[in-house]
């Protein structure tokens, strides 16, 4: 699966050798994205607990990334994927919530 893979990814990002290569899959799987990829995590229609699990990703892999000193750029998979299933309202919302201290997700 994609989702596992990219946070293998963001996980081993540390090592040197990977960066360039992993950048550029990252960077050909970005130019190539429409929407949302089908996740075997989230089988039925409705797409609300994906859509909580990508924004917490995309919070989790920027923080970790940015605490390593490395490029945030793997992590742009799971805001694209956040950003079309989420209502901007939602995510409005969980931003200013981050905001404050008052987010309820693990982060």
């Amino acid at each position: 699966m994609v989702n596992s893979r990219l946070i293998a990814e963001c996980r081993t990002s540390g090592i040197p050798a990977k960066e360039g290569v992993m950048a550029e899959d990252i960077q050909a799987k970005l130019e190539k994205y429409r929407t949302a990829p089908f996740d075997a995590r989230f089988p039925n229609a409705n797409q609300t607990r994906n859509c909580w699990q990508n924004y917490l990703d995309y919070h989790r892999c920027q923080k970790s990334l940015t605490n390593k000193g490395v490029d945030i750029a793997p992590c742009d998979w799971y805001k694209r994927v956040y950003k079309s299933l989420c209502p901007m309202s939602w995510i409005a919302k969980w931003d200013d919530q981050r905001d404050e201290g008052t987010f309820p997700g693990k982060i």
